[in-house]
């Protein structure tokens, strides 16, 4: 019996999955590997934000129930002022601590303010500084959404150009000639994606949830100016009788 050899035996066997991978990475060049540590900051940078804000806009959610609901079942304010530092990362405490300030110093600490204009544009600057603090570094997120695609195709461009230059050098389109041209390309065009796409997702949620925030501030401010506005004025002490005067001196 003659057996038939096989002769594509001996031949080495295309890799796959992480082994595909890594021989693409082994044929990128200089070019390539700046563009993906450039990318890898702005994702290292995106995800440092977007975990920052996830925890702190949970935390000023569950702050924020907590506190209205205290506020709501107050009688005094001294009361109120008493707890807003235990809800320091809800930005209802923080407005009424502004708004608090102002009032004690217009007033004396008690009774209705005779004007409400003060406590109006402390409500409003306080508003637009909680709304402000919520937004800090979200403009990093829309910068790494936006340009990283673009990185990523300047990475796509070079490789291309080194592949067109493999295939001048060679003289023919080999693959060999061009491999590292089109392993640059598609790298960096998927690492530009992979960066950007995270960002976007995430800009585009902390924005609507920086929305309902204001709307939320705005309702509270004008839930406190119409509190201390509806503060009964207080009931001037009787006049003394002559005996009462006579044992007080």
């Amino acid at each position: 019996m003659v057996f038939q050899t096989d002769a594509g035996a001996g031949a080495p066997q295309p890799s796959q999955g992480f082994g595909a991978l890594a021989d693409l990475f082994s044929n990128i060049g200089p070019i390539a590997i700046g563009v993906l540590l450039l990318l890898l900051v702005a994702s290292l940078y995106s995800w440092t934000v977007i975990l920052g804000k996830m925890s702190a806009f949970s935390k000023a959610t569950t702050q924020s129930r907590k506190f209205i609901r205290a506020f709501r079942k107050s009688t005094r304010l001294n009361e109120i002022a008493a707890f807003t530092s235990e809800y320091s990362a809800s930005p209802l405490a923080q407005v009424f601590e502004d708004v608090y300030e102002t009032y004690k110093r217009v007033t004396g600490g008690s009774g209705p303010p005779k004007n409400l204009a003060p406590l109006e544009r402390t409500a409003q600057t306080a508003a637009s500084e909680a709304v402000t603090a919520l937004e800090r570094r979200l403009t990093w997120l829309a910068t790494i959404g936006s340009t990283s695609p673009f990185v990523g195709l300047f990475g796509t461009v070079m490789g291309v150009v080194d592949a067109f230059h493999g295939i001048g050098v060679a003289g023919g389109g080999s693959l060999k000639a061009v491999a590292p041209g089109i392993a640059e390309a598609l790298i960096t065009t998927a690492a530009g994606l992979f960066v950007a796409v995270p960002a976007v997702v995430a800009y585009n949620q902390f924005t609507a949830r920086i929305k309902v925030f204001a709307a939320a501030i705005d309702d509270f401010c004008r839930e406190l100016l119409n509190s201390l506005e509806e503060i009964p004025v207080r009931a001037p002490a009787p006049p003394r009788t002559a005996s009462e005067r006579i044992e007080r001196s």
